[in-house]
């Protein structure tokens, strides 16, 4: 662990919003980062765990804690079934670098999440996924350092609570989490399959790529398109380029009742959440009356368009507030952007206004999908 002069974390995040904090350390092997986290909770400060700083708000007042800068990497190839590769990654490490590396192995299972920004670590809490693909689907287990304990222990998979971009790790807006720690590293479990064409399953995915249900490509072909693809949406971190001056998706697409979902027009884009399976009725012999109960009917909730609802409430592509620095993509109406010095109350103003309109026109208030950190919506 190396303490270090603290800067403005407004210089670590991809949003360029956030003041100075108190102390930061900067970690840079598993035994350095887990060693300076356990010193920080001794001593019962304030902490705050930075990767790549891609799903961060920061208020502009000074942080009065300690900033940890996991800058952990490295990939290690693991046993696994046949025509399986499992490969431990740590936390630290860049996730697009991760995704390329998978790609160049001709491992499948994370090509449709290539440019999504930040690290290893950061994506099993929120459940990162694109197009289709989600880190669901491919991990196994990570390494947590449990802040109760103190101790790093290997937890499953099955364990995390994931769900749409959430877990039981993540900070959600007005609510602590359910488990509080850090990931140390990620244990992901991924197909062999070569550098030749392969089917390309899930139709969101084959949607996204303009693909034909029987269509075959490479996963270089998958990962190249979908950077090309993001790359028009603003959503994939550019300098020059303002509009990647975000933290992607500031909204979360939301997940509502079907009978709700109704009540939306009917243009709105909408895609029904597998429904759970329904339990089987058992009837004891003993107690049968030659009735059987009727199934109970249920309907899956449905996921609903953000961008769309956010267009529809009179909030378009490239809106900003009066005198305001912070401005919606001119892309993609999903992400808020820092278009040259704006402050977090800036952008915050911002998502109030467009979680206000929403909520009037469409009866639906929007939860932010950043974790925001001294910041009021």
């Amino acid at each position: 662990m190396t303490e270090i002069a603290p800067i403005p974390l407004a210089q670590l995040t991809t949003l360029r919003a956030g003041g100075i904090p108190a102390r930061m350390v900067e970690a840079r092997t598993r035994d350095e980062l887990v060693g300076a986290l356990r010193e920080i909770w001794a001593d019962g400060d304030p902490w705050l765990v930075v990767g790549g700083g891609s799903n961060l708000l920061i208020g502009d007042e000074p942080f009065e804690g300690t900033v940890v800068l996991v800058r952990t990497r490295g990939i290690e190839r693991l046993p696994a079934p046949e025509g399986r590769v499992r490969l431990r990654v740590e936390a630290g490490h860049d996730w697009d670098d991760l995704v390329a590396y998978a790609v160049d192995e001709g491992l499948a299972g994370i090509e449709a999440m290539s440019g999504i920004p930040g690290s290893a670590g950061a994506a099993p809490i929120q459940n990162v996924g694109a197009y289709g693909q989600e880190i669901v689907e491919t991990l196994v287990e990570v390494e947590l350092l449990d802040e109760a304990t103190g101790e790093v222990e290997v937890v499953p998979a099955s364990d995390l609570g994931l769900g749409f971009r959430t877990s039981v790790l993540k900070h959600h807006y007005g609510e602590v989490p359910r488990r509080s720690g850090v990931i140390v590293s990620i244990t992901l479990e991924l197909r062999e399959v070569g550098h030749g064409e392969v089917a390309v399953g899930g139709v969101q995915l084959r949607q996204a790529l303009r693909l034909e249900p029987d269509a075959a490509v490479s996963l270089r072909w998958i990962r190249d398109t979908v950077l090309a693809t993001r790359a028009v949406k603003g959503m994939v971190l550019d300098d020059a380029d303002l509009d990647t001056h975000s933290a992607g998706s500031f909204f979360q697409n939301a997940i509502v009742s079907a009978s709700f979902a109704r009540t939306l027009p009917p243009k709105c884009p909408r895609w029904p959440l597998a429904p759970s399976v329904a339990p089987v009725t058992v009837i004891p012999l003993a107690a049968f009356d030659g009735i059987v109960p009727p199934p109970v009917s249920t309907q899956p909730d449905v996921k609903v368009s953000a961008a769309w609802l956010i267009e529809h409430a009179g909030v378009g592509k490239g809106f900003r507030l009066p005198r305001s620095r912070a401005a919606l993509s001119t892309k993609h109406a999903l992400a808020l952007t820092n278009r040259g010095g704006a402050t977090a109350a800036e952008l915050a103003e911002l998502a109030r206004y467009i979680q206000q309109r929403v909520q009037s026109e469409f009866g639906l208030l929007l939860q932010p999908e950043p974790v925001l950190v001294g910041v009021e919506l």
